[in-house]
């Protein structure tokens, strides 16, 4: 099971290595501990939304774009743990290759598409 903890660090790393900080930068702007901010983007932490709020502005990053992603990561990771549907009937189905890519998961989150069709 993934954990939304996890996800999160997860997008917090990658935001702050392609900008090429460092944790210690990013834990003085943002006001946190560096320890702190490591078990966050380690998912070994769950930081509050002020602490997120903080994290964001220090990455100059908008929380609503980090909330997307993680989002995306973690219906991601539902897509692929979907248990078997053998009692639903085909028409109540969603398929990888037709329900994410159809109706309003695809106008609202193409990427999903992408990142399962990869």
């Amino acid at each position: 099971m993934v954990l939304l903890r996890q996800l999160l660090g997860d997008v917090l790393r990658r935001l702050r290595v392609r900008q090429g900080r460092t944790l210690r930068e990013v834990s003085t702007l943002a006001r946190v501990s560096l320890g702190y901010l490591s078990e966050v983007e380690r998912g070994q932490k769950e930081a509050s939304s002020e602490l997120l709020a903080s994290i964001c502005g220090a990455l100059g990053v908008p929380l609503s774009q980090v909330l997307r992603e993680v989002s995306d990561q973690f219906a991601l990771a539902e897509l692929q743990a979907a248990p078997v549907m053998a009692d639903v009937p085909e028409h109540e189905r969603l398929s990888i290759g037709e329900g994410v890519g159809s109706g309003i998961s695809s106008t609202v989150f193409p990427e999903v598409k992408d990142m399962v069709a990869a």
